[in-house]
């Protein structure tokens, strides 16, 4: 599963807080201490929110091969090779 993409990460790294913590402060309106954070705090903001669509999506994907194999080892096995994996919905 994707925790983090390398943007969320330089973010976290340079505010210490996890995108999580500081996306939920940013949808309930709260601004930036510093106005020099400010276009930080829309690019990270919009990395999270790329980052989540990303995990829903590959959500969906493992939910429909779920579905599709009797077993996730099989999926996992032919990732490994490189082999591919046709999601149909």
């Amino acid at each position: 599963m994707f925790t983090r993409s390398k943007r969320t990460w330089v973010y976290e790294r340079k505010y210490g807080v996890l995108s999580e913590t500081f996306y939920e402060a940013y949808n309930r309106g709260e601004e930036p201490l510093d106005d020099t954070w400010v276009l930080d705090w829309v690019d990270w903001a919009g990395a999270y929110r790329i980052l989540l669509r990303r995990q829903e999506q590959y959500r969906r994907a493992i939910q429909t091969l779920r579905e599709q194999t009797s077993s996730l080892v099989d999926v996992i096995g032919r990732a490994a090779r490189h082999e591919s994996i046709p999601v149909t919905p």
